[in-house]
């Protein structure tokens, strides 16, 4: 691919995040709620670790605990709004009326997803450092045995999973225009089930055990809490990374593939103009 070939690719998956960033602005009033809801729910899980002593009757390391939680409610929340968006693509396409112009527009498919994705990771990033200054007005978090880089590395490493499952998670919504959306959302909670978000993943039965170590989420969430609750340097989050590596080295190819393969069914078929 030519110079000008690659910024012209460039500049149409720019179109795609300046459509979805006006897309939030039309619809203000529902980011303030969502927004609102998310923080109320934030801060009431990581309250549970600042009463657990109280729950339990039991002394417990309340920082440590509500550090743990903290962790699990950010970072999910971080990597949900990844797969929500990615996941949705083709839905928002069906919601605005525009799914045929998009997808018979001359652009590769490989275009418009990256353009969503940059827009997801943009949008998530914010919405997270949101969450987490309001949290700080409630909390007196202690960061200074972190290891921040490390953190960071993680969950980059994470994001590139979590897109790959977006993309793959799009084609129902593609396949199935009636109910496409809310299967979306079962995979999501089947992630959050398995993936130790709020418990380490070895109180789960043996069944689940095996099933949370092919989710994304178990490694980045153990990941992160090592380099931000342990300090651990990067060579001992290694472990946790390179499986993410792997995951999104497969995740992503495959789920392109799988797309472009549902994208030419759904043509055949006539399931674009269909609304839920």
């Amino acid at each position: 691919m030519s110079v000008n070939q690659w910024a012209h690719e460039m500049r149409a998956a720019y179109a795609f995040v300046e459509r979805n960033i006006n897309l939030i602005k039309r619809y203000w009033g529902w980011e303030v709620v969502w927004l609102s809801y998310t923080i109320a729910n934030s801060l009431a899980i990581t309250y549970i670790g600042a009463g657990m002593e109280r729950i339990s009757g039991q002394s417990v390391d309340t920082q440590f605990l509500v550090m743990y939680l903290l962790i699990g409610t950010l970072v999910w929340h971080f990597l949900s709004v990844i797969f929500d968006i990615v996941s949705e693509t083709i839905a928002w396409e069906r919601w605005e009326g525009t799914i045929e112009y998009t997808l018979m527009a001359p652009i590769s498919r490989f275009t418009h997803l990256v353009g969503s994705t940059i827009f997801s990771l943009v949008y998530g990033f914010a919405h997270t450092v949101i969450i987490l200054l309001a949290v700080v007005l409630f909390f007196r978090l202690d960061l200074s045995g972190a290891n921040l880089w490390g953190a960071g590395l993680v969950l980059l490493a994470g994001s590139i999973s979590f897109i790959g499952l977006g993309i793959m998670a799009a084609v129902l919504p593609l396949l199935f225009p009636e109910r496409g959306a809310q299967m979306t959302h079962v995979v999501q909670a089947l992630l959050l089930l398995v993936s130790g978000v709020y418990y380490p993943v070895d109180v789960l039965p043996t069944w689940l055990q095996g099933i949370s170590r092919l989710s994304p989420a178990t490694y980045v969430l153990m990941g992160m809490r090592a380099a931000i609750l342990d300090g651990a340097p990067l060579q001992a989050l290694w472990a946790h990374t390179m499986p993410l590596l792997v995951l999104g080295g497969v995740l992503v190819p495959l789920g392109t593939f799988t797309f472009r393969q549902a994208e030419h069914f759904a043509k055949r078929t006539g399931r674009l103009s269909r609304d839920g």
